[in-house]
């Protein structure tokens, strides 16, 4: 499968979809621009005033970008010091997407709390993906449908996870790395290459 979305990834860019995608997507009713980068948004999707779009950018409907409340824990000793309370705490960052990013329905983006979640250019998500604060996502990546990517990761480039992959928070994975679909990436990945498994391992790929 991985394989399969690398190929896809660079027939994609060789034929020069996203601009043909993005010209659409800028003619159909359903889809506003954006004003602060000049993307597509559309009018079913949710994204906070603070989110950049940029050109080529697209997301679709059911999205929810940018508009993030985390949860911090606060103890009340004066009670008893085994007592903690859960209160909601405003992010105060953005999200910015990069030129001819593309955001599938039903996917949700966290703004940062301590540095902007980012998006690179060119990059894919499929729909009822999620992406954590803080989370930095390099250029031409692929990210597969129910992929979840936890808080504070940062994905090199052209980085591809399979369906339903799970990335661990505060995880770093260098560029040209694929993760194969279901696989749990619990630590960093330094070397690019093919990952599979929980926790995910190199794996070599059957020709």
């Amino acid at each position: 499968m991985a394989r399969l979305a690398i190929q896809m990834l660079a027939i994609s860019r060789r034929h020069a979809v996203p601009k043909i995608q993005s010209a659409w997507f800028a003619q159909a009713p359903e889809f506003e621009r954006w004003d602060r980068g000049g993307g597509n948004v559309h009018r079913l999707a949710r994204v906070d005033p603070s989110v950049v779009v940029e050109i080529g950018g697209v997301v679709h409907a059911g999205a929810t970008i940018g508009i993030t409340w985390y949860c911090k824990t606060v103890r009340l000793e004066i009670f008893a010091p085994s007592i903690a309370v859960f209160a909601w705490d405003k992010m105060e960052l953005r999200v910015k997407i990069g030129n001819s990013v593309e955001i599938g329905a039903n996917s949700s983006i966290d703004r940062g709390s301590w540095r902007d979640t980012v998006i690179g250019d060119n990059t894919k998500l499929d729909n009822l993906v999620q992406i954590g604060h803080n989370v930095v996502i390099g250029c031409d990546c692929m990210i597969c449908g129910q992929v979840g990517i936890a808080g504070s990761c940062t994905l090199g480039d052209n980085v591809v996870l399979g369906g339903q992959a799970g990335v661990a928070d505060h995880i770093e994975i260098a560029s040209k790395v694929r993760i194969a679909a279901k696989s749990g990436v619990t630590s960093n990945i330094t070397e690019p290459g093919d990952y599979a498994g929980f926790p995910a391992v190199w794996f070599l790929f059957p020709v």
